[in-house]
């Protein structure tokens, strides 16, 4: 004689789980094998920059008697710079560097940009206004020269996060026209009106419910913003405006390499390949957030 199963189980067993918006994007992301691949390039190369000198017994400054030494010479993988500086502790001090102008870059520019479009798409009228146009005269400034020109009148800033800093306020205002577009569209909605009409206050409406529906346009704006503020940086330091004094830089690296790239190319090329794969992985990385918060627009391609 067969049992019927308890109506608990049968629930159970054919109930489906609800996952949110941002459970389905890490789904589609985890699904995307160029945008896995970046990830996994990108988490190596910080792993190998940041472990990798513990395996040393002599820090990045420290100055042998080989000097401009081709790869393999004397246990130095990458060879030696001018100084007899070993190169491939000089590469992973400038990765080192380079993230850390990304993370700066990315959180001033992130909080100034969603700050900006936050309180104008929300607020609307005269303040929407006065943002908006504030926006646009910065905007129309010449991006390269603007720091050009910080860089040679204030040569103190020339530090790794001075130049993240400049980098980051005058990045943002990308960012803010973006969250703004999604604010004014976000407001309308029938939650948004449900919140008001329950007594939410402003701040738990932008707080709870705004910018989490916001977060994948943001999120693609910072990694992709990321990659423009390593090719900046690098960009400065080929003009002579870029990182100066102990401290090293990937985009400082190449351009002293440069003027060797014939008669030492290790000083060029390693650094240079290895900015080239981490542009190429946060950009992979950047496109695969993308596409996992907008599957729509992968689709229509």
């Amino acid at each position: 004689m067969t049992t019927l199963a308890a109506p608990a189980a049968i629930e159970r067993e054919f109930t489906v789980r609800s996952r949110s918006q941002l459970q389905h994007a890490l789904r589609r992301f985890a699904r995307n094998p160029l945008a896995m691949g970046g990830l996994v390039t990108f988490a190596l190369m910080l792993l190998a920059a940041f472990a990798g000198p513990h395996f040393f017994p002599y820090g990045f400054q420290r100055q042998s008697a080989t000097l401009s030494a081709p790869p393999g010479t004397d246990g130095h993988l990458f060879g030696t710079d001018t100084l007899g500086r070993d190169v491939l502790l000089l590469t992973m001090r400038g990765i080192q560097w380079s993230m850390l102008m990304c993370a700066v870059f990315a959180v001033v520019a992130v909080l100034i940009g969603v700050l900006v479009g936050a309180v104008s798409g929300y607020v609307g009228g005269l303040t929407d206004d006065l943002l908006m146009r504030t926006v646009d005269i910065i905007l129309t400034l010449p991006f390269m020269a603007v720091i050009l020109v910080l860089s040679a009148a204030f040569p103190g800033v020339r530090s790794p996060v001075g130049i993240a800093l400049i980098i980051a306020l005058l990045s943002w205002m990308t960012l803010a026209r973006i969250v703004r577009v999604q604010f004014l569209s976000l407001r309308e909605r029938e939650y948004v009106e449900a919140a008001h009409a329950l007594g939410a206050s402003n701040r738990r409406i932008v707080l709870r419910h705004l910018i989490p529906n916001s977060i994948g346009p943001i999120t693609v704006w910072a990694t992709l913003g990321a990659v423009g503020a390593i090719g900046a940086e690098a960009a400065l330091s080929f003009l002579g405006f870029g990182v100066q004094g102990s401290e090293v830089s990937l985009g400082r690296l190449v351009a002293e390499g440069a003027a060797a790239a014939e008669s030492r190319p290790w000083l060029f090329y390693f650094p240079g390949v290895t900015l080239l794969i981490i542009v190429l992985a946060v950009s992979l990385v950047g496109d695969g957030i993308q596409d996992a918060f907008d599957p729509a627009a992968t689709r229509e391609r």
